[in-house]
């Protein structure tokens, strides 16, 4: 016997049809799934044709396509990352080395094509074991910090991750000390720094701290006081070389020419710099300028051979310490002589 159904059971029926089939017809024909999973190597087929016909045309390349094979490199990284899901491992900092890695394509743009980077002695740094990076500090934003990390890891026979430290400050912000600690750095702390050289890592510190990143356009290049030589302290009892390191072209992405103390304070900032497009352009003055920049690795200070006392000699640290400040600033004056633009 075939049940009955009523004129609403029927409308109910119609309505439920209505809907499951638009959901089936979402399935592509099989020709276009498989054009859309190819599209991206016609897309580049297409451009290497393009390439090479100005090429010939023109008698140069117009067209870069190492450029535009990064970025499509950059874009699949992105997606392979994304379907990691939570079971991916991180160190004790936070520390992901392959979703560090998969940036290293954009800093390199920076690095390579924005502030045309020239590197020198990175084959100070060693291959292996621990070492401790000291540099000078400028910019108002750590940029220095980010292109001393990319001139390792790509300039670098052997590449490898530097774990630069940052100031407390920066780690209590809530999406910036994610990022932070997610790309290797951590908190400007003597014990953090312990344990990093601990594991033979490469520890970067700015002895200057927020007062190098803080000073106004007038003191350029000119480096402020290295504290008490903790760094030489913590160098001495890990037996860590010390590598000094000097950077020119920071000093000119962000000109300050002012600080706010009273709104700095109020969102519990070390400054609240003043340029010529900050605040005045709003998130436009943000962008730094495309200064020339050179970074000199200069030669290692070995600290193997002192006893793990001499940390507690103030007089020995504080020479070590001058010696190392010494080095840098005379590092900085030589290659503003050899840079021959500020801009070109």
């Amino acid at each position: 016997m075939i049940a009955e159904t009523t004129p609403g059971q029927r409308r109910r029926n119609s309505q439920k049809a209505e809907i499951v089939a638009p959901r089936q017809g979402l399935r592509l024909p099989k020709p276009v799934r498989r054009l859309r999973r190819q599209a991206p190597m016609y897309a580049l087929q297409a451009v290497s044709q393009l390439s090479a016909r100005l090429r010939l045309l023109t008698g140069r390349d117009i067209i870069d396509l190492n450029r535009i094979m990064e970025v499509v490199q950059f874009i699949y990284q992105q997606r392979e990352l994304a379907r990691r899901g939570p079971n991916y491992a991180v160190d004790d900092f936070g520390f992901d080395p392959q979703w560090t890695e998969s940036f290293i394509t954009a800093f390199k743009t920076l690095y390579r094509d924005y502030w045309r980077v020239e590197t020198t002695g990175v084959e100070h740094v060693p291959s292996s074991g621990r070492a401790l990076l000291v540099a000078n500090h400028a910019g108002v934003l750590p940029w220095d910090g980010t292109m001393i990390k990319t001139a390792v890891f790509t300039e670098h026979p052997h590449p490898r991750h530097v774990r630069a430290l940052v100031a407390s400050q920066f780690m209590g912000m809530p999406v910036l000390s994610w990022f932070l600690r997610r790309t290797g750095q951590a908190v400007g702390h003597p014990d953090d720094t312990r344990r990093l050289l601990a594991r033979d890592e490469l520890v970067l510190v700015f002895p200057e701290g927020t007062r190098g990143t803080g000073k106004g356009f007038k003191n350029r290049y000119r480096l402020t006081r290295f504290g008490r030589g903790g760094f030489v302290a913590t160098a001495i009892r890990a037996k860590a070389p010390i590598i000094p390191i000097s950077v020119v072209g920071s000093e000119e992405i962000y000109p300050m020419i002012g600080d706010l103390g009273p709104v700095a304070r109020l969102f519990g900032l070390p400054y609240f710099p003043v340029t010529p497009f900050w605040p005045w352009l709003g998130p436009l003055g943000m962008i730094p300028l495309p200064s020339k920049w050179r970074i000199q690795f200069h030669p290692p200070i070995d600290v193997s051979d002192l006893p793990a006392k001499a940390a507690e000699d103030q007089h020995l640290v504080m020479a070590l310490a001058d010696e190392v400040r010494e080095t840098i600033q005379r590092g900085i004056y030589e290659n503003l002589k050899l840079r021959r633009g500020v801009f070109l």
